[in-house]
């Protein structure tokens, strides 16, 4: 991914790409199915979250909003472990996506961490 985009573009299209390894998951039965659903949960969430702060009422409020977001980026880095653990997805598949995730994460602490020392 483009180190340039912004927070929300890049949240933007991870969400999109998780969306399309969780229609591959949904098209098998049993705990694929199950993981796809907590996987497209958090990593949807990640973007959703980024957008509130946007229009965040307060310092605090955007502030609340980017941890959120933060705590939805390393549940998804969960789900994409577990996924790569359990061999449900080769873990060569699952690079890219963890490596955003854990970017997203980063970035994401980065801009909390200057959100708090500006208060």
């Amino acid at each position: 991914m483009n180190s340039e985009l912004d927070i929300k573009d890049r949240s933007f299209q991870f969400a999109v790409r998780v969306m399309k390894l969780c229609q591959f998951l949904e098209k098998q039965h049993g705990t694929p199915r199950t993981l796809a659903n907590q996987l497209l949960r958090a990593g949807t969430s990640i973007g959703a979250n980024i957008e509130e702060a946007q229009a965040g009422q307060s310092k605090a409020d955007f502030t609340a909003k980017m941890s959120i977001a933060r705590k939805e980026a390393r549940e998804t880095l969960y789900w994409l472990r577990l996924l790569g653990a359990s061999e449900i997805v080769p873990t060569s598949q699952l690079q890219d996506l963890n490596k955003e995730a854990d970017e997203l994460v980063r970035i994401l602490t980065a801009i909390v961490k200057t959100a708090q020392l500006g208060k």
